[in-house]
């Protein structure tokens, strides 16, 4: 399965440009294998990633704002989500994947 960090790349809202920074750094810094999805260019990925957030999760008001993580059609979370599992050091558990990437070939 696959990684997918749903993003818009046209947002107005500085807080959200940044949530999608730290997500995607994060990623792109511990080698995890992600895709992007700009939520802004493609309807039909906006609407899916709309569908397939938990009731729970989703705002009284408006829509779910951007970044949203998936792993598959596996919803791991949003930015909040993910800021709790960097603190408590379970990314790998809330992104679904089993271990983290080894990086011990490189070093050798």
């Amino acid at each position: 399965m696959v990684v997918r960090v749903y993003i818009a790349s046209s947002s107005g809202s500085l807080a959200v440009k940044k949530n999608q920074q730290a997500v995607v750094g994060f990623l792109e810094a511990n080698r995890i294998s992600f895709e992007e999805v700009d939520i802004t260019m493609q309807e039909e990925q906006r609407l899916w990633m709309y569908q397939n957030i938990p009731a729970e999760k989703r705002p009284q008001k408006g829509n779910p704002l951007p970044p949203q993580i998936f792993n598959g059609a596996d919803y791991c979370g949003d930015y909040e989500d993910f800021f709790q599992s960097k603190e408590t050091n379970t990314v790998f558990s809330f992104l679904h994947l089993n271990s983290k990437p080894s990086v011990k070939d490189s070093e050798s």
